[in-house]
């Protein structure tokens, strides 16, 4: 069963988006992927893990959170 993993990134220009793209296509076992460029959320679908995604970032030097740790922020109205 596939898995949907969304992430918090920063997508700041073309060449960051890219980069990540670049860096998913390398995952294994990935069925789907999707940048949104508004919501600087990144989207993968596949035998794959939040872990493994958020480590494929990390090494192209993108910092990565997911959209649980967002809610969590003490800025909520």
């Amino acid at each position: 069963m596939a898995n949907v993993v969304e992430l918090k990134v920063g997508l700041h220009c073309d060449e960051c988006i890219k980069k990540i793209l670049k860096a998913i296509k390398k995952i294994e076992d990935i069925e789907t992927y999707d940048v949104d460029r508004q919501l600087n959320k990144v989207i993968v679908t596949g035998n794959v893990t939040t872990a493994e995604v958020i480590r494929a970032l990390n090494k192209i030097g993108k910092q990565a959170n997911t959209w649980n740790e967002e809610e969590h922020s003490p800025n909520a109205n």
